[in-house]
């Protein structure tokens, strides 16, 4: 299991917090430091079953200054979202959990973080 983390998130400590209380193994990826590519955000994406919108944080001032609120939201316009997230990763929601079985969560509530641990 991988979890995408920034330390500074209060959402990203308390995921790891309830992975360690379950005494889950994982490794932790600092994306801030480490970001991920194009292609690891499509394989991460496919495994949320999600789109790069649906994990983009709009209230960034990153977002603000790119005019994110008005970028269309459709597969024409899909490489230029996940070109911004590998570009400026302060724009990805976070936590976010791959498991080796091939299931993915954003995990923002302990709820979503113990649906990863189940499966």
């Amino acid at each position: 299991m991988e979890i995408w983390i920034n330390p500074a998130c209060s959402k990203c400590s308390s995921a790891l917090t309830l992975l360690d209380a379950e005494g889950a193994q994982y490794t932790v990826r600092r994306y801030l430091e480490e970001p991920p590519t194009v292609e690891e955000l499509e394989q991460v994406l496919e495994r949320l079953q999600l789109e790069p919108w649906d994990i983009t944080r709009l209230g960034e001032p990153a977002a603000a200054e790119l005019g994110m609120h008005t970028w269309q939201r459709d597969a024409a316009h899909r490489d230029r979202w996940l070109n911004a997230l590998a570009t400026q990763p302060t724009l990805i929601q976070r936590p976010i959990i791959t498991a080796d079985d091939g299931t993915a969560v954003v995990g923002r509530s302990a709820d979503a973080v113990r649906s990863v641990l189940r499966s």
